[in-house]
């Protein structure tokens, strides 16, 4: 394989590091004055409540009637009670039980409610569905009066008491973190770790769990607040330990009797108790002024999960026996709800590389998407076939693709920087992989990731290997995404407008590294581009789409140099490249309206409502006719526009074909 040189502008980012930044060593949440206010503050009451019985000067119990509501002094720092007992001592033997029993509730919380949200995160719409159903049922339980009753039942025991809240707590902390869970699931860097072989566990614990840790964290010292407040809450009606036992919310209720006569002793207890309740609010601030930080740089992108296919396939020899892939009358479809893809048919021989082509929503996603099973939640393959080197691969399992996945398919992303976890550093996601797929020991497989950046055109491999995502530049990113493929040594890459994120200058050498890797391996690649010019440069054949299906097909040059539809046409007409020699024009052709919708398409040509060349045949079903050899074309015109030497012109009048016509200029990269 050909190592390309690494241009200065792809080397790892060097910028200088602000101050702030040096700082590692610190958690973000605590360069916050309220986080650091309320890590100390709880860390200090969890601590005193804790080891009270080795420090306090008194027993809790111990009275002396002496200094009955005595003032702070040097003996008795808080004061005292109406029976002479020390309030500090009292106090922090006190303070385990509301945070012992605060905390089992959020552990009841959160080990229910979490796995629920990715389950239901992973599963998709049906199990979803159910789970909420449930979940709501819980919700809608009067809590209090539960709680009641079962105090009646079992007696003043918090610790059960607060248990069973933690269970009805759990609907609220599902329905939060469900929504967390779809939107990282939704994440490019999950659906390649489901592509480099991990399972469903290990996603979750690796990638998934780890992006929710801030919303986690925030949520539970929320929760963890409120569930003091619904201690001393109980404690102050009766429900608490009985005397001599101390508790906040009785020895509060005890103040109160007191507070005009001796208005101090409501005081230390209150105190303690509001900035308890305050720093675990003031911890939750900190946290996720910390995630809002974080989601300032990030991207969304919408869920790329699988639906298992549920529709029968059809069998047959292959069209072409020399294809590695068959795609024949595929169709993409939401579940109860239109169709996406329609009938899409193409094949791709070894080492050649196959164009997918069209507007925004034509279909281009949906259908390099559901060759590897990685097709949105709710949306599957309802009908046709995908064959990859004579196995049928629509309607297999989520155990049955995991083994095609990566091993004889892989993916490139569009946006590499949203592909790479930007929790793990290089060397931790190209040596999984290269472990999982080639079976090879951790040495090994580091020297094998520092081969595939070498191999990619990355000359500082070892240094690459130390950095995370965000030390990369676009450029940097998108070839360690391509090692990343190839870690598995693939056969066939999915690259999704693996260039469109990328200035010109890096767009060159990621389509040259593309051409050398098919040239040298033999490999197989199904490209989705906007960019005709990319489409010219690098693939052997072209499928243009449009509304969800193929309206013209064949080798790249002759669609490019010849088309027949007049869609490839307007698209070739709106191609800003103008031959060396002839006049730049004043304007581009375009093309009036939008692509229809799925659910809208209009019978017979669905291009038929934005055609310049539309007749009352076109709308009405017709068959897909020959064109460019091995090609087709779905156009009722085709003769009369071929004879004519149609193009598709800024401004045109009328429905008829303007003669005679010159015929379209060639798109660069392409000879006639």
């Amino acid at each position: 394989m050909s190592v390309l040189p690494l241009d200065a502008a792809d080397e790892v980012a060097t910028e200088p590091v602000p101050p702030a930044r040096r700082r590692r060593g610190l958690p973000g949440f605590l360069r916050r004055p309220g986080g650091v206010f309320g890590a100390a503050w709880l860390t200090f009451v969890i601590v005193a409540s804790l080891t009270a019985s080795l420090w306090r000067p008194f027993e809790p119990g111990q009275q002396d009637t002496a200094n009955r509501l005595a003032l702070p002094s040097a003996e008795h720092w808080l004061g005292t009670d109406p029976l002479g007992r020390d309030l500090l001592s009292r106090i922090f033997s006190a303070g385990s039980l509301p945070l012992l029993s605060s905390a089992l509730m959020l552990v009841v919380a959160f080990g229910i409610g979490l796995p629920l949200a990715l389950i239901a995160a992973e599963r998709g719409r049906r199990v979803e569905r159910v789970i909420s159903r449930v979940t709501e049922v819980f919700l809608a339980l009067p809590a209090t009066i539960l709680l009641l009753a079962l105090i009646g039942v079992i007696g003043n025991r918090l610790y059960p008491v607060m248990a069973v809240l933690g269970v009805l707590i759990s609907a609220a902390v599902y329905r939060v973190l469900l929504g967390v869970a779809q939107s990282v699931r939704q994440r490019l860097y999950v659906d390649a770790a489901r592509v480099n072989g991990l399972g469903s566990l290990r996603v979750n614990l690796v990638h998934v769990l780890p992006s929710m840790a801030t919303v986690v964290a925030v949520q539970a010292a929320q929760l963890f607040g409120i569930g003091l407040l619904i201690v001393a809450g109980l404690a102050f009606l009766g429900f608490g330990p009985g005397e001599p036992e101390p508790s906040w919310g009785f020895m509060i209720q005890d103040a109160s009797g007191y507070i005009y006569t001796s208005p101090w002793l409501m005081v230390p207890t209150g105190l303690v108790l509001a900035l308890t309740v305050v720093a675990a609010n003031e911890l939750a601030d900190a946290l996720a002024g910390k995630a809002a930080a974080a989601r300032g740089t990030g991207r969304r992108r919408r869920p790329l999960r699988r639906a298992v296919a549920a529709a029968a396939v059809p069998a047959g020899a292959p069209a072409d026996p020399a294809a590695v892939l068959e795609v024949r009358d595929l169709t993409v479809s939401v579940d109860d709800g239109p169709d996406l893809v329609t009938g899409v048919s193409f094949s791709l021989r070894k080492g050649e590389v196959l164009g997918l082509v069209g507007e925004s929503g034509c279909g281009k996603t949906m259908t390099a998407r559901s060759l590897m099973g990685l097709l949105p939640d709710g949306v599957s393959v309802t009908g046709g076939s995908i064959r990859w080197r004579g196995r049928e691969l629509a309607g297999l399992s989520e155990a049955e693709i995991d083994r095609v996945r990566g091993r004889e398919i892989a993916m490139i992303s569009q946006e590499p920087m949203v592909a790479l976890d930007p929790m793990f550093s290089i060397a931790t996601q190209l040596v999984g992989p290269i472990r999982r797929f080639r079976g090879v020991g951790r040495s090994e497989a580091k020297r094998i990731a520092a081969e595939l950046l070498r191999n990619v055109g990355i000359v500082d491999a070892q240094r690459v290997l130390k950095s995370y995502p965000h030390q990369l530049s676009g450029g940097m990113a998108q070839r360690v995404c391509i090692a990343l493929a190839l870690t598995g040594e693939p056969e066939l890459l999915v690259a999704d407008e693996p260039t469109t994120a990328l200035d010109v200058t890096v767009q060159a050498e990621i389509l040259s590294l593309l051409r050398a890797l098919v040239r040298d391996t033999g490999l197989s690649v199904v490209i989705v581009s906007h960019d005709l010019g990319v489409v010219a440069d690098i693939c052997d054949s072209v499928a243009v789409m449009y509304a969800g299906e193929v309206v013209e097909a064949g080798t790249a040059a002759a669609v490019l140099d010849e088309p027949a539809h007049p869609y490839t046409m307007a698209l070739l007409g709106a191609n800003p490249h103008v031959p060396e020699g002839e006049p730049v024009p004043e304007r581009l052709a375009s093309i009036a309206g939008t692509v229809p919708p799925p659910g809208s398409w209009p019978t017979g040509c669905r291009f038929a409502t934005r055609c310049r060349f539309v007749q009352e045949k076109c709308t009405v079903p017709f068959p897909v006719l020959p064109a460019h050899g091995e090609g087709s074309v779905l156009c009722t015109r085709v003769d009369e526009l071929s004879r004519e030497h149609a193009v598709w012109e800024p401004e045109h009048a009328g429905d008829e074909i303007a003669s005679p016509l010159a015929p379209p200029a060639p798109v660069a990269g392409v000879s006639s």
